[in-house]
């Protein structure tokens, strides 16, 4: 595999982002590249990009987006006030999947997390991805917690 480079998403990259999402057949987020979205995709990536809490990254290969995922800081009262990250939307390209790009993302977010002094780190994962649930074993992650998640809107 060619060098596989991480770093903030720009706007530009945001069709292959959004391309990344929608062929999602599990995560049901009712992703779509239907050109109507497009202004809410635009609209949250500014809000994610002018936040001091969230990042956006993307994984670029051979000048392709081929993954991409999201890290957000949460700093609570428990753990003596301690900093938290939470690592969402981890999605590599389908056609790209197996090659080490989605550990080399996960690899990244750590060394951030260890860079702001988190206490920990932690992401979700929907139950119907028992390969996710495996790679993220792998790379050391615990099944401690149950999540739950209640919808308020529909895409």
């Amino acid at each position: 595999m060619s060098e596989l480079t991480i770093r903030r998403a720009h706007e530009e990259d945001l069709n292959a982002l959004i391309a990344i999402f929608s062929a999602d057949d599990v995560g049901g987020h009712g992703d779509t590249t239907d050109p109507s979205a497009y202004e809410d995709y635009l609209r949250a990536f500014h809000m994610i990009d002018h936040s001091g809490n969230e990042q956006l990254f993307v994984a670029e290969l051979d000048g392709e987006i081929v993954g991409t995922f999201q890290i957000l800081f949460n700093r609570t009262l428990t753990g003596r006030g301690s900093l938290s990250m939470i690592i969402e939307a981890v999605q590599t390209r389908p056609d790209m999947r197996g090659r080490g790009i989605g550990a080399k993302m996960i690899d990244y977010a750590m060394e951030e997390a260890k860079r702001r002094d988190c206490r920990l780190v932690q992401l979700t994962s929907n139950i119907a991805r028992t390969d996710a649930h495996r790679f993220y074993e792998r790379l050391g992650f615990a099944k401690s917690h149950a999540g739950f998640k209640m919808k308020l809107k529909h895409s």
